[in-house]
């Protein structure tokens, strides 16, 4: 194990303990809930996301109610996400792919998640790792800018700074250290004022573009 890696370590024991065991902050029963919660995500508040879906999953239940129901009568249940006439489109068109290429099922592989509308390597791995408990690392925006300034990427692209981040830390904490990161981004290390003074990790961050 060379110096970053212990670094990475420790960036992860630092986190574990301030903010113990975390989860993704969308709210959903099955991947497939998962599934739409994630592209609603979209420059769009999980808050606001789990309000619309508390309402939305009421009415459409199943992979075949979101294929059945209307394109505007979903868009007007998912409105306040905003850019709902896009993400209305890609969930209709990406659970009548489920139904014609994966009997319904949200498949677990990769290449078969980013096949589906509106489904990119970043909500693929939100739902590989935390609907099917699979090691992946899920650059968001947090987690992009979190990685940059902790000094574990130089890069903007979200593939390269998986693939850093792919090496610093063992499979098996992917998926709870991203949500860590995502956690510590949302409530200390935020785009405008971070709150270096009462950071966790001070001491550990070179806070690279602060």
């Amino acid at each position: 194990m060379n110096r970053e890696q212990k670094r990475a370590i420790e960036v992860y024991n630092r986190l574990k303990k301030a903010y113990g065991k975390v989860k993704i902050a969308l709210n959903y029963s099955n991947p497939f809930e998962l599934l739409v919660a994630t592209i609603l995500s979209a420059q769009c508040t999980d808050v606001r996301v789990n309000m619309i879906t508390k309402e939305l999953f009421k009415k459409c239940k199943t992979v075949e109610d979101f294929v059945r129901i209307k394109q505007d009568i979903l868009e007007s249940l998912i409105r306040q996400a905003g850019f709902f006439k896009n993400k209305a489109k890609n969930i209709k068109a990406m659970a009548m792919r489920l139904l014609d290429k994966f009997a319904g099922q949200v498949p677990v592989e990769m290449e078969e998640l980013t096949s589906l509308p509106g489904v990119g390597r970043k909500t693929a791995n939100v739902i590989r790792g935390n609907a099917f408990g699979l090691p992946a690392i899920t650059v968001d925006t947090h987690v992009r800018r979190l990685a940059y300034r902790l000094g574990f990427t130089n890069h903007k692209n979200p593939d390269k700074i998986e693939q850093d981040l792919m090496n610093l830390w063992p499979e098996k904490i992917w998926t709870e250290f991203s949500n860590l990161l995502i956690w510590h981004g949302r409530n200390c290390c935020k785009s405008r004022n971070p709150q270096c003074n009462f950071c966790h990790l001070y001491g550990l961050c070179p806070k690279k573009g602060i």
